[in-house]
């Protein structure tokens, strides 16, 4: 009866516009009786009416947005949501997801099953958008093509990767591929793996004088994975340079290089490689370079919600300078291309200079520095400049030069943005001015400054409340008025996390340069002068966000006062 109930809507809706004469709402809804097709399909390929037209009207009907998915780019679907059963079993689409709201595209707005189930399934509040059949089929077919293209990691032998890799190589390297280096390939496709798997950010390869270790950086932690005999160590850097296309023959000086790991046809992994010569052999560092993370979308990074509202406004000026700080690691990079993928239209010239390119983003023109061969930074920005430039993102501002071209830039009609290594928004003005950019450039170029920290996400499995006593929680920096509501939780550990915690989440500081803190510039004040004004315009430093994370369960006091100060 339910059933029959909502298909006897949908079509009362359609006879409203007159797409049906109102006579044969029983008869279609008798010829659909037994029939396995979803409803609305049913009606578009058995009772030929038109599919758009019916989606308009429901949308109007129903009060439902409309939406067509004829250009919609499919990687926007959350990777956690793409369940194959619910997709097909209830003909809806999740589409993408702003803040915890999962939006939901289907044909048929009667469905109200489908929605509470992805619900249950997914732990996000739901929200219908209502699209057309034939786009919402072919939609849901490109997912799930591309699910099934998408390599689960765990199925894959190390052995059989190994033919991927030597393909990619030079002839004059097959040397390398010997019965007696067979173990050693495998061994390190191996270890590249767990790498992945793990969701380590670096590998370090250690040679010592007798012992020689293998560590993982995850989630901002360094830890020991593998102890190989150290008899192993050349072979196994002679291995990693050979796949990074290094001279194997030099030892004596550093070398930098790029793996591209082709784990399936449509699926690879960049790792960035150093070496460096030690005492006992050559150490080899490898980044992991994932360009998926500038895809995840601002809700996804941490900002608070009038901080988020801030690097919009910033991000939606025709000029300007955007600085983002922080130590190394912190997420700087990805913060920035967050930025940058919100700005990447076809209206708009990007062009980017990087040391090192880390993130490969199409529609934006990345140049690697080179400054061997010449290619500064400083003149890459000027060979930005003559053609024709809309946004410019320099990887750092290191010196004078780079900062007073940078600064130019944002004066003439540009936006930029940047990075610089310091430990606060406040000392980032200071030293733009220790560099001897002049007060009044600083003043009137800089639009927003975001400081940043990473912090360990606690696993949502097995976190657990921590109490704290109301003197410890102010000395700790808690607001007086909000100790009897705050409820924080520790790290316990369990088999899906690493310590009781499971990837990571932004602490930041955004603060926007009023015309108060532009004064204090020119003024020539410090760093504790700007720092008291932002607090007394009411902008959080990185403890304060800090502690709000804690206060909302994100992460634990402990990994707060780890990454901030107290």
């Amino acid at each position: 009866m339910k059933g029959h109930h909502q298909q006897s809507s949908v079509l009362s809706a359609l006879s409203k516009e007159q797409l049906i004469p109102i006579a044969s709402i029983d008869d279609i809804c008798a010829d659909y009786i037994g029939n396995s097709k979803p409803f609305i399909r049913f009606l578009i390929e058995d009772q030929h009416i038109n599919g758009k037209a019916i989606a308009k009207t429901l949308s109007y009907e129903f009060g439902y947005p409309y939406i067509q998915l004829t250009n919609f780019d499919t990687n926007l679907v959350p990777e956690g949501v793409r369940n194959e059963k619910l997709i097909t079993k209830h003909n809806a689409l999740p589409l993408f997801l702003r803040g915890k709201v999962l939006f939901v595209a289907m044909s048929d707005p009667t469905n109200i099953d489908a929605l509470e189930e992805i619900q249950f399934n997914t732990g996000f509040s739901t929200e219908l958008v209502l699209t057309d059949e034939q786009g919402l089929q072919n939609c849901i077919e490109k997912v799930l093509e591309d699910e099934s293209d998408a390599l689960d990691i765990t199925d894959i032998d190390a052995a059989e990767l190994s033919g991927l890799e030597v393909q990619e190589e030079n002839q004059e390297d097959d040397s390398t591929n010997d019965k007696d280096d067979a173990p050693i390939v495998v061994f390190i496709n191996k270890i590249l793996l767990d790498a992945i798997k793990k969701g380590a950010s670096d590998l370090h390869f250690e040679p010592y004088e007798k012992a020689f270790r293998i560590r993982f950086r995850i989630d901002g932690i360094l830890s020991e994975i593998a102890r190989p005999p150290v008899s192993l160590s050349s072979r196994m850097a002679a291995r990693l340079k050979v796949m990074s296309k290094l001279d194997i023959a030099e030892r004596r000086v550093p070398q930098d290089g790029r793996i591209k790991l082709a784990l399936s046809k449509k699926k690879s992994i960049d790792f960035r490689v150093s070496t460096l010569p030690t005492m006992w052999g050559e150490k080899i560092v490898m980044r992991i370079l994932d360009s998926s993370s500038a895809m995840l979308g601002i809700d996804m990074l941490g900002y608070e919600a009038e901080q988020k509202e801030i690097y919009m406004s910033a991000l939606d000026q025709p000029q300007g300078m955007i600085l983002v700080t922080g130590p190394t690691g912190s997420g700087k990079t990805v913060s920035l291309y967050t930025g940058l993928n919100i700005l990447n239209t076809p209206e708009r010239n990007i062009s980017t200079a990087e040391d090192p390119v880390e993130i490969n983003l199409e529609g934006i023109n990345q140049v690697q520095i080179n400054n061997r061969a010449g290619l500064t930074f400083p003149s890459a920005l000027r060979s930005f400049l003559r053609q024709d430039p809309d946004i410019v993102m320099v990887g750092e501002i290191r010196d004078l030069e780079t900062a007073e071209i940078s600064i130019k830039a944002a004066q003439t009609g540009h936006l930029v943005l940047s990075t610089l290594h310091t430990n606060s928004a406040a000392e980032t003005l200071t030293r733009l001015l220790n560099m001897g950019v002049p007060s009044y450039n600083v003043a009137s170029s800089v639009t927003i400054i975001i400081a940043q920290r990473l912090a360990r996400r606690l696993c949502p499995k097995c976190k657990t409340e921590e109490t704290l006593t109301e003197e410890q929680l102010v000395e700790q920096g808690f607001p007086h008025e909000k100790l009897s509501e705050i409820k924080l939780f520790k790290a316990v550990g369990c088999e899906q996390c690493t310590g009781g915690y499971k990837g990571r989440v932004g602490i930041y500081e955004v603060i926007k340069i009023s015309p108060e803190i532009s004064s204090i510039i020119m003024a020539g004040g410090n760093s504790l002068d700007i720092a008291a004004q932002c607090q007394k315009e009411g902008y959080n430093n990185l403890r304060q966000s800090g502690l709000i994370k804690a206060m909302n369960g994100m992460t634990s006091l402990k990994e707060v006062n780890r990454v901030t100060s107290a």
